[in-house]
């Protein structure tokens, strides 16, 4: 199975780091074309490639790791889905500007974190992903550690605990066997609209936590 992972950030080049260490092959993309991870994907080694969003969203696993803004633009005028595999690794946040007057809002909770959460009229973040991806079977995994972790699977004697959700009994045991790859210990919270609302960031009751299993 080919994993692509659209988004070279903090969560995608992390992911690309763990897939790495296990000897997981990974094709890495983002908006600004394969010369600008040039120097990442050398530093990760033969097993992670560089590539379009176009070829990484062929793969048969694809994780979407951009901002929640950015949505719209990174999975605009894709091929059809055709029934893949989707991981939904986004979080319905903004990074705030430190100079703004968002980031120093009394108001917002969040502000000493630098994000805000975005309100979506109710909804749960997974729910409004699945419209970005008609026709994919979408499983929420990646999204509820600080992004620096991931890198780190085994840690304390254990094994990091990774949550995922998701609708598609087959497509959650094929994320479920890829997070075993990197070294984790996958724990199935049920469908998406149980599991994607308890590890969605940043008011989930289980988003941030920081489980270890020994």
């Amino acid at each position: 199975m080919t994993i692509g992972i659209i988004g070279s950030g903090g969560l995608g080049a992390n992911v690309a780091r763990a897939l790495a260490q296990k000897g997981q092959k990974a094709i890495l993309s983002n908006r600004r074309g394969p010369a600008s991870l040039a120097s990442l994907v050398a530093e990760l080694g033969p097993n992670i490639q560089a590539g379009t969003v176009a070829e990484a969203a062929a793969a048969d696993m694809v994780l979407v790791a951009v901002r929640w803004a950015d949505l719209p633009a990174a999975l605009s005028g894709l091929p059809g889905w055709n029934n893949r595999i989707v991981i939904d690794g986004t979080n319905p946040v903004e990074f705030l500007d430190p100079d703004s007057p968002d980031a120093k809002d009394p108001a917002n909770p969040l502000a000493a974190y630098g994000i805000k959460a975005i309100d979506l009229g109710g909804r749960y973040s997974s729910e409004v992903f699945r419209d970005f991806v008609p026709g994919a079977r979408v499983v929420k995994a990646l999204n509820h550690l600080d992004v620096n972790v991931l890198p780190q699977p085994e840690v304390s004697g254990g094994q990091r605990v990774q949550f995922y959700s998701g609708d598609d009994a087959a497509a959650k045991a094929a994320v479920r066997q890829v997070l075993e790859a990197m070294g984790y210990f996958p724990v199935d919270l049920g469908a998406l609209d149980v599991g994607g609302r308890l590890a969605e960031l940043p008011f989930g009751s289980l988003a941030a936590t920081n489980f270890i299993k020994i």
